[in-house]
């Protein structure tokens, strides 16, 4: 069993950016930027964060490129076309997509953001946009954190502990004219905010750190397009929300771009692969078997001790 390492003052200040970036105002920046848009919208244009994180990475020195190499040439293509295809589906919204579950009606808070004004809209696209930012700086950070504080569960334990008195702070200042806001009574909205604090922080959070260690914070973000399919599935069929023309289009243009990031994130856990087996590698040679009988001995007479060394000097 592991010894959880020691916490120094510099760790805990890295674990409270954390809370800050994550808890804090990613969750609230996404969760606005649905509400002022839709889910669908928003879980299809977070799909910028592993071109985000890349961008980051690269810059801090994290991620290698070299432009003459195959793999480092397809994640700069991925992200060009992530960075695209969200592009795509803020200006181009196109004919509403009928799904066989969506005609009959829609729902009511549907209906209510497709009524919204532009500058709402673009306020909304604002806020999902700031939140890929700071979860993109969340899961660089997590990868610096790890390396001196290797420890995923005590971390993702700190970072929601943490992380639920700054939000419940930040929420009473935010919401202090409104305290029924605070009620939550038998119904979704308390299966919404269990669900919320056990898979989508506490588990989400120790997976996020255990794959990071293994394989970086790329590769990690790299996934989010299985995200954007369930939530558009799952909002087309339940919210009765509707898929525009520019969000599907943009969609696949993101998971195009996103599964070439992927392949050429494969080369360097290959090349990490391959220098921790050449270092695992024995450095000197087997020592040769032991001589027995008479070929001992006769071993033994051919070494020169020092003092036979010094009597022929002499």
């Amino acid at each position: 069993m592991g010894v959880r390492p020691k916490m120094t003052p510099l760790i805990f200040l890295k674990v409270m950016g954390l809370v800050l970036l994550e808890p804090v105002l990613d969750q609230n920046m996404y969760y606005l930027g649905a509400k002022l848009t839709s889910a669908g919208f928003a879980s299809a244009l977070v799909n910028i964060l592993p071109a985000v994180t890349f961008i980051m990475a690269l810059l801090l020195r994290m991620e290698r490129l070299r432009l003459r190499s195959l793999h480092s040439q397809a994640k700069i293509f991925g992200t060009v076309c992530t960075v695209a295809g969200a592009v795509l589906m803020v200006l181009y919204h196109g004919p509403v997509v009928q799904f066989p579950w969506t005609r009959g009606g829609h729902h009511a808070a549907a209906a209510a953001a497709a009524s919204q004004s532009g500058a709402s809209w673009l306020h909304g696209v604002a806020m999902v946009i700031g939140s890929c930012v700071t979860w993109a700086g969340f899961f660089i950070l997590q990868s610096n954190t790890l390396q001196s504080y290797p420890a995923e569960m005590s971390l993702a334990a700190l970072i929601c502990g943490l992380g639920a008195l700054m939000s419940g702070a930040v929420a009473l200042v935010a919401e202090r004219r409104d305290m029924s806001v605070w009620a939550i009574g038998l119904d979704t909205r308390l299966f919404t905010v269990v669900y919320s604090g056990i898979v989508c922080s506490a588990v989400a959070f120790y997976v996020q750190g255990v794959v990071t260690q293994v394989r970086g914070p790329v590769f990690v973000t790299a996934f989010q397009p299985l995200c954007m399919i369930i939530t558009t599935f799952l909002g087309s069929t339940i919210l009765k929300e509707e898929t525009t023309m520019g969000s599907v289009i943009g969609a696949a243009i993101i998971v195009v771009g996103l599964y070439s990031l992927i392949w050429g994130k494969s080369k360097d856990h290959l090349g990490k692969a391959g220098a921790a087996a050449v270092a695992e590698l024995p450095t000197t040679a087997p020592a040769a078997p032991a001589a027995n009988g008479k070929h001992a001995l006769a071993a033994a007479d051919d070494v020169e001790t020092p003092a036979a060394v010094a009597k022929c000097a002499y």
